[in-house]
C-alpha cells in the first residue's frame, strides 16, 4: 500500500478503475491527507456507489465532487468549489485520470468517436489544469520545500504507450484504438508545453504510464492489477523532483519512448 507525501490532491475520474484505486491508498496511507477531491461525472448514480461508501469511510478526507471533464461549466464550478476549500494553501496535487476509449481503426473510427475522445482525453485536462492553476500556483509559493515535488505542486497527466509512436507499430493489431491512440499522443505533448510554462512557477508537468491493468478500460487479459499498478504508480509520484519534469514514466518509474 503506497502513498504520498502531500497534502491536497485532485483526482478525476475517481469513482472506478485506477482513479478509485488511487483514492483507496491514499485514504488509508500513513499521511493524513485535509483534502482529497475525488472527482466523477455522476457520483450519485450508480457508478458512483463504491466512492460515496468509501467517502462515508474517510468523511475527514474525501470530498466527492461532481465534474465532467468535457464540460467547461462543470470544470469552472469544480475549480470554485476547491479554491473555495483550500484557501491560501492552494492544490498540490492534480491528477487527470478520466478518460474515455474507443475501439476502431483508421476506416472504422468515425468523426463523432474523435470528437468525443479529444475532448474528454485532451481538452478536459487542459481546461481542468487551466482552472485549477491559481491554486497549484498558490500551493507551489505556500511550500516551504526547495525545487519541485509533490509536497509542492504537481500536475500528473495519466497517459499511454497507446500513445508512443514508436511503440505503436508493434502493438496496433493488437489494439486498434485510433482515437484513443490520438489522444494519448496529443496529451504528451500538451504535458510537455505546460512543463515548459509552468516550471517558472515550480510546478511540474508529468506523465504516467499506469501499465495495461486489468480494470473495465483494460480487459481481464492485462499484464497487472489496480493495486500493484496505483501502488506503483504513487511511489513514483512521491519520488519526483524537477529533473522529472515533461517526462514520461511508467508505474516503476522507468523512462518511456514517445
Amino acid at each position: 500500500m503506497a502513498s504520498v507525501t502531500t497534502r491536497t490532491v485532485l483526482i478525476t475520474g475517481a469513482n472506478r478503475g485506477l482513479g478509485l484505486e488511487m483514492v483507496k491508498q491514499m485514504v488509508e496511507g500513513p499521511s493524513p491527507l485535509p483534502y482529497l477531491f475525488a472527482c466523477c461525472r455522476e457520483p450519485d448514480g450508480p457508478r458512483g456507489k463504491e466512492l460515496q461508501a468509501l467517502a462515508k469511510s474517510h468523511p475527514d478526507a474525501i470530498t466527492v465532487i461532481q465534474l465532467d471533464v468535457a464540460d467547461l461549466c462543470s470544470i469552472k464550478k469544480c475549480a470554485e468549489r476547491v479554491g473555495s476549500l483550500v484557501g491560501p494553501g492552494g492544490l498540490n496535487l492534480l491528477i487527470n485520470n478520466a478518460a474515455v476509449l474507443f475501439h476502431g481503426t483508421f476506416q472504422s473510427t468515425s468523426p463523432e468517436d474523435m470528437l468525443t475522445t479529444f475532448n474528454t482525453n485532451v481538452i478536459g485536462p487542459m481546461s481542468l489544469t487551466k482552472e485549477l492553476l491559481p491554486h497549484l500556483r498558490a500551493a507551489a509559493l505556500a511550500s516551504r520545500t526547495p525545487g519541485m515535488s509533490c509536497s509542492k505542486a504537481v500536475v500528473v497527466n495519466l497517459s499511454s504507450m497507446a500513445g508512443s509512436m514508436t511503440g505503436t507499430p508493434e502493438s496496433y493489431s493488437r489494439f486498434p484504438v485510433m482515437s484513443y491512440r490520438i489522444s494519448k499522443a496529443a496529451l504528451n505533448m500538451l504535458t510537455i508545453c505546460s512543463a515548459l510554462e509552468f516550471q517558472k512557477d515550480n510546478i511540474l508537468s508529468v506523465l504516467l504510464h499506469p501499465g495495461w491493468v486489468r480494470t473495465d478500460m483494460g480487459g481481464k487479459e492485462a499484464d497487472i492489477d489496480k493495486l500493484e499498478s496505483v501502488g506503483g504508480l504513487l511511489s513514483v509520484i512521491d519520488s519526483l523532483t524537477e529533473k522529472h519534469n515533461g517526462a514520461i514514466l511508467d508505474y516503476n518509474g522507468v523512462s518511456l519512448p514517445w
